[in-house]
């Protein structure tokens, strides 16, 4: 159980921006403290889950900094189930400040990151997953990742792993109950045990395969525009994002640096890049672009390597191509208007889809858009039809889970005593229970938190 009272600005501060600041405090002592501070006229009343307006002042001075609105919020009706203030100020950098000073100076300590969260997960308002759920919502990237985080919050991932770990317990208790009373108890049905252990280990293994759309959700998909100069790559980025990113001419090599935009494909986030034509070049600029461009590819999770319709498959996109494999990679046969259907391309085994288009013109990207889909499903949104996504904490601790369960079943199929089955049962429920914070230890609750932002 957290101690003290803490306060932090829970709102971005932002020079000559934002209407709205918050200061945010919570613990035994944030009414108290709320009270010295801000002063309310006429007889409105200190009561849980109401607005009060008044005047930020200095309690010693009582110079005013701020007209202001007081949310109060008394225990156990809060975020994290303390009493918990909130001063909602004027916007900005220096009104914020100064109020977060004052209640710094009235006795609370700065909060540190995610520590409202974590008091709401040591008071038993919110589990684990509910946690993480938070702060994926607040980073979310797109409106997929956003409902996902909402799913999370909303206890759909908490309550599949409970009542999974809910009927290992069930299990355990019936293995260790022939364990002390075997001779007063019918013989276990050993069939039903493996039986229930095989489902539970499926169902797991059925979660555990939500990894990797939970990270591209998060994290998005990076993708590199790669090709010669002038074969239309720049003209594909700004085709693409609807925009003028990046700088369009006849000339080769127009582009010197990555160009950089945002998209959201199928619900999925996606940093495009646009890179340098890659050729040999006596150029010093341009040979640094060129570099970027390949340090780009390299780090990339999908490649699209554009060629000119008009030129085809060349040596040179064939050693660009070496360069980057195995790389997930599209071809992209740009500039399509210009010619008389789409040449033959004698295209290394490797490459996963062929998209023509025509960039100038904005033909083509829907193709483009359902390739990468078809790929990205094919790959890695095994249960897209589920509406939770697991991190790769959870990941983990499921893996480990699902590891010690088929343990159990070769334990079983060896048949040694049923104290050996007990062990990796344990170790099962164990891990299922480091999921949703049920057991976890202050290592991992400091990892888990310290990515939070701070007041929140």
């Amino acid at each position: 159980m957290q101690t003290g009272t803490i306060v932090a600005i829970s709102t971005a501060v932002v020079p000559q921006q934002g209407s709205v600041g918050i200061v945010r405090l919570s613990g035994i002592d944030a009414v108290e403290i709320a009270r010295r501070i801000f002063h309310t006229p006429g007889q409105q009343e200190w009561e849980s889950h109401r607005i009060l307006y008044g005047y930020v002042r200095h309690p010693v001075t009582g110079v005013t900094i701020d007209e202001a609105l007081l949310l109060l919020m008394l225990a156990p009706r809060s975020y994290t189930r303390e009493d918990v203030v909130e001063i909602h100020s004027h916007g900005g950098i220096i009104l914020v400040q100064q109020i977060l000073q004052l209640c710094v100076e009235d006795g609370a300590k700065v909060a540190e990151p995610g520590e409202f969260t974590l008091r709401a997960f040591l008071n038993g308002r919110i589990d684990l997953t509910q946690a993480e759920s938070i702060s994926d919502l607040v980073g979310a990237l797109s409106p997929a990742a956003a409902q996902t985080a909402i799913a999370g919050l909303q206890g759909k991932l908490r309550q599949p792993i409970e009542q999974l770990r809910a009927q290992a317990l069930d299990l355990l208790a019936e293995i260790e109950a022939r364990i002390d009373f075997e001779e007063d108890l019918p013989p276990l049905d050993v069939n039903d045990v493996t039986t229930k252990l095989g489902a539970l280990a499926g169902e797991i293994g059925r979660i555990v395969m939500t990894a990797d759309r939970g990270e591209l959700l998060r994290s998005g998909l990076k993708v590199a525009i790669l090709g010669q100069p002038n074969v239309g790559k720049s003209s594909l980025l700004n085709a693409w994002s609807r925009s003028d990113r990046a700088i369009v001419t006849p000339l080769p090599g127009t582009t010197r640096d990555v160009v950089e935009s945002r998209l959201v494909v199928g619900g999925i986030p996606v940093q495009v890049l646009d890179t340098a034509g890659i050729r040999d070049t006596t150029d010093v600029v341009e040979q640094i672009g060129v570099a970027r461009s390949r340090a780009a590819a390299q780090a990339a999770d999908l490649v699209l390597l554009t060629i000119d319709a008009q030129i085809g498959w060349t040596a040179a996109e064939a050693d660009i191509y070496a360069q980057i494999a195995p790389i997930t990679t599209i071809v992209v046969v740009n500039k399509i208007d210009l010619v008389d259907g789409c040449p033959k391309l004698d295209l290394p085994a490797g490459i996963c889809a062929v998209v023509e288009t025509a960039a100038a013109s904005e033909q083509g990207i829907d193709r483009l858009e359902i390739a990468i889909l078809d790929i990205i499903a094919g790959g890695k949104l095994h249960a897209a039809n589920i509406d939770i996504a697991i991190n790769q904490r959870q990941a983990a601790a499921l893996i480990r889970s699902q590891a010690a369960l088929q343990q159990v079943l070769t334990t079983i199929a060896g048949q040694l005593p049923f104290d050996f089955w007990t062990i990796d049962l344990r170790e099962a429920i164990r891990a299922l229970g480091e999921v949703t914070g049920e057991e976890v230890t202050e290592s991992v609750l400091d990892r888990i938190f310290s990515r939070f932002c701070i007041g929140k």
